[in-house]
């Protein structure tokens, strides 16, 4: 089964927002505060947030790259596999 997209007003974002928006999702979740139906809706603007910031950090995972010196001493680059 696919995931449904993420709505747009959190695609939108910007990572630090996204994860800003999460983080006090979290503490109000742990906290206890509100009504149950809250906590629910709280809980899967939390999970859209989530994939969210997965996204981002994907996207930013794929433009990182290091630089090396050849051994002609030519600068170049090469993908990072920051799964190591």
């Amino acid at each position: 089964m696919a995931e449904a997209p993420v709505p747009q007003a959190i695609s939108k974002l910007s990572f630090e927002e996204a994860l800003g928006e999460l983080e006090k999702i979290v503490r109000q979740l742990e906290e206890g505060r509100g009504h149950l139906d809250d906590a629910i809706k709280a809980y899967e603007r939390g999970a859209l947030l989530k994939r969210h910031c997965e996204a981002k950090l994907k996207e930013a995972q794929a433009r990182v790259e290091k630089i090396v010196l050849g051994p002609d001493g030519q600068v170049g680059a090469e993908p990072v596999d920051l799964d190591r």
